[in-house]
C-alpha cells in the first residue's frame, strides 16, 4: 500500500463513520511529515439539521487550526474521499494548503479544476499539487450506498453519475 493509499484509507474510515450516521460519506485527514494531524467527516447533511458549512474539510481544518495554530500550512497534504467543493478548496488555499489528494471526482461541485491562473493575482500565483482517484473504487462504493438510501443531493448530477456507474459495473 502506497503512502497516499494509507492516508486515503484513513479518510475512508472517517467517511464510513459519516455514512453509518446517515451523513454524506465524506471523510478527510490532514497530514504533515507522515503523520495524521487532524481528521474529520461530514456533519449535518441529514434532514432537519442540514447546512452547507459542516463539510469534512472545513471541520478538519478548524480542528487542525485550533490544535496547532503555528503549523506551517504549506506542509499539509489534505486527503479527502470526494474532490473538495469550491468552498472547501478555496478556504484551504487561502489558509496556505497547497497539496490535495482525493478519491472520487465531484462532477457536480468539485473545485479542484478551478483555473487558478485565470483568476486575480492572489490565486493566479498559487502553485498546487493535485492527485485524484486514490482508492476511487472504495469511495465510489460508499457514495453508491449513500445515494441508494440517503436524501441529501438525491436527484443531483452527482447522484445520477454515481448510480449510473453502479448500473455499468460488470456483474460477477
Amino acid at each position: 500500500m502506497s503512502e497516499h493509499e494509507h492516508f486515503m484509507a484513513a479518510a475512508l474510515g472517517e467517511a464510513r463513520l459519516a455514512l453509518a450516521d446517515g451523513e454524506f460519506p465524506v471523510g478527510c485527514v490532514m497530514v504533515a511529515e507522515g503523520q495524521i494531524l487532524a481528521r474529520g467527516r461530514r456533519h449535518n447533511s441529514v434532514e432537519g439539521c442540514r447546512n452547507e458549512i459542516d463539510h469534512a474539510e472545513i471541520l478538519t481544518l478548524r480542528s487542525l487550526l485550533a490544535e496547532q495554530p503555528t503549523l506551517d500550512p504549506a506542509t499539509i497534504t489534505v486527503y479527502t474521499t470526494l474532490e473538495p467543493c469550491l468552498m472547501c478548496y478555496s478556504t484551504m488555499l487561502l489558509s496556505g494548503i497547497r497539496s490535495f489528494v482525493w478519491a472520487y471526482e465531484d462532477v457536480m461541485g468539485g473545485g479542484a479544476n478551478l483555473p487558478l491562473y485565470m483568476l486575480n493575482t492572489l490565486y493566479a500565483q498559487m502553485r498546487v499539487h493535485l492527485l485524484d482517484r486514490v482508492l476511487r473504487a472504495e469511495s465510489l462504493q460508499l457514495f453508491q450506498q449513500f445515494f441508494q438510501t440517503g436524501t441529501y443531493w438525491q436527484d443531483s448530477l452527482l447522484a445520477r453519475y454515481t448510480l449510473a456507474q453502479l448500473l455499468e459495473a460488470p456483474k460477477t
